[in-house]
This record gives structure tokens, C-alpha cells and sequence, in this order.
């Protein structure tokens, strides 16, 4: 996300975020026992906010963290947080984070504390205009090391940390992810692969995480008349596509045009990517 803007929430509270503050003892930062979100947010309009909502309310059901706020609440929170750091105006196009905690407890003890509230935590970042002329995103490919339920968001996000940064200092944008020969997904986005005039993409499972924008993407592209199946793709499959794409909230659908240095397609962003890239930006907006 970009440099966040002025005014966040945190535990029942808009403040300034340089004043926001939590305990050293909670858990979000001694374990990661905590769950976000990242929202888009265009014209002042959320998008996919159910489907976002949902999902968040269904990593908190894994992990058992109570008492965060439901949908409403989420909404409330949200539009007034566009409001405060001017979405829909000075900063059109936001991406909005949230994040829940366990709470923090009067020590560090790896069980569940009793009685301890979540911490609730929201900010906003201004997005840049996306550019249709991009020259593509170059990826690169390693190992998945993370753990077996991939299918959390949670903030225990290490191993996609190191693998970004692995990516960033081969020159590329994406490390996408492989586990036992099949693609699983990107360090931050879903992966779809076009072949012929059909996309195809991971079933969803405790492997990967299910996907919000990958659905809206799917459905755009098979307006375009772009036919979709899910099965597991392998590693040859990938580097022979057509065409290879990234989803995630705030990438919307961007092209791979290169893997471990060689190229997808002609080595720059397809046909097929374009018009439904042109339709993704016109329906994200209100």
C-alpha cells in the first residue's frame, strides 16, 4: 500500500495515526495472532465490500477471536474513515486496511487469554491511478513455505515478506509460489493462467487464500466470453500459458509477462489481458 494518510482508527477511536499506540504485549505483535483485510475503495465507494466483510469475519471464526465488529460496524467505520481522510474527494481511490488482534494480556503466555478485548485497528492509503499501458509484471518462482492454512488472513506473513523480497532483488514485481510442482499463488495476489480462451486457477482450499477480486475478475472475463475452470495447475502448465495474470484488492488484474526471465506469451501484456483489464477499471467504479 502507499504512504497511509492522517487519520486512522484504533479501539473505538478516529485519531491521528502518527498517535496511534497498542501494548507491547499484544498478541498481533508478539504471535501474529491476528487477521486483516485491504479494501479498495474508488470514487468513495468500497468495492467488494461484502465479499471482504465476509472474509474477515471468517478468519475470525478460525482463529476464535470475539467481539470485533460485525458487518454494520465494519461499514460505519469505513465510511467514515473515507470521509475523515477525504475519499471521494482530495484522495479519490483509497485502499483501506484492517486489521484485529487477539488483544494484549498482562503477560506473554502462548494459550488464549480470558477476558481480554480484541484490538481493533483500521487505516487508509491513497492509491495511484492504474496504468493500462504498464509494461507487465516480472515474476519469479520459489518454493511455498508457508503454513497449512493458507486459507487464514492472517498477519503472519513472514514467509511472503521473504519471498517478495526475493522477488525485488531478482528485478521483479511477484514471486509466485509452487508446492509440490503446482502453482499455488502469489506472495500477495491470486494467479490465473489463460489457455486459449479459457482462464484457470487453483480450487480453493487451506492451501491458498480464497480469492474476493479473483471472483470479480472471473465474472468480467466471462462477459468478455472467456470460459473459466478451477483445477491445479503445474509448473509447465504456467511457463506454457497463453497468458498469466495477478489478482489482489489494490492490483486489480495485472500481466505477467515474464517467469524466472523468460517470457509468457510475446513477453509483454496480452490481448486477452487488455479487455478485461479495460472492463475490471470500469466496473470498479460506483
Amino acid at each position: 500500500m502507499a504512504t497511509a494518510l492522517p487519520i486512522a482508527w484504533l479501539n473505538g477511536a478516529f485519531l491521528p495515526l502518527a498517535e496511534a499506540r497498542i501494548s507491547p504485549l499484544d498478541r498481533g505483535f508478539l504471535f501474529a495472532d491476528a487477521v486483516y483485510e485491504v479494501i479498495g475503495a474508488y470514487d468513495g465507494v468500497p468495492l467488494l465490500l461484502d465479499a471482504h466483510l465476509a472474509r474477515l469475519a471468517r478468519s475470525l471464526r478460525e482463529l476464535r477471536i470475539g467481539a470485533a465488529p460485525g458487518a454494520e460496524g465494519w461499514r460505519a467505520i469505513i465510511g467514515r474513515l473515507i470521509e475523515r481522510n477525504g475519499g471521494g474527494h482530495r484522495h479519490p481511490d483509497l485502499g483501506i486496511y484492517l486489521q484485529v488482534s487477539r488483544g494484549a494480556d498482562a503477560g506473554r503466555d502462548h494459550a488464549f487469554p480470558r477476558g481480554v478485548a480484541p484490538t481493533v485497528f483500521a487505516m487508509a492509503s491513497a492509491l495511484a491511478p492504474v496504468q493500462l499501458d504498464t509494461p507487465g509484471v516480472r515474476a519469479i518462482t520459489a518454493p511455498d513455505s508457508r503454513w497449512a492454512r493458507c486459507d487464514i488472513k492472517s498477519t503472519a506473513l513472514l514467509p511472503n515478506v521473504l519471498l517478495r523480497q526475493a522477488a525485488a532483488e531478482a528485478g521483479a514485481g511477484e514471486c509466485i509460489m509452487l508446492r509440490d510442482g503446482f502453482v499455488t499463488e502469489g506472495s500477495g495476489s491470486s494467479v490465473l493462467v489463460l489457455e486459449g480462451s479459457t482462464l484457470v486457477s487453483r480450487p480453493n482450499g487451506p492451501d491458498i487464500l480464497p480469492g474476493t477480486t479473483i471472483a470479480l475478475v472471473r465474472e468480467v472475463a466471462a462477459a468478455a466470453g472467456i470460459g473459466y475452470r478451477e483445477e491445479a495447475i503445474s509448473e509447465a502448465r504456467l511457463r506454457a500459458a497463453d497468458e498469466v495474470w495477478l489478482t489482489a484488492a489494490l492490483r486489480g488484474v495485472a500481466p505477467v509477462t515474464h517467469v524466472d526471465g523468460r517470457p509468457i506469451g510475446g513477453g509483454a501484456p496480452g490481448p486477452v489481458w487488455r479487455v478485461v483489464a479495460e472492463a475490471y477499471e470500469r466496473r470498479k467504479r460506483p
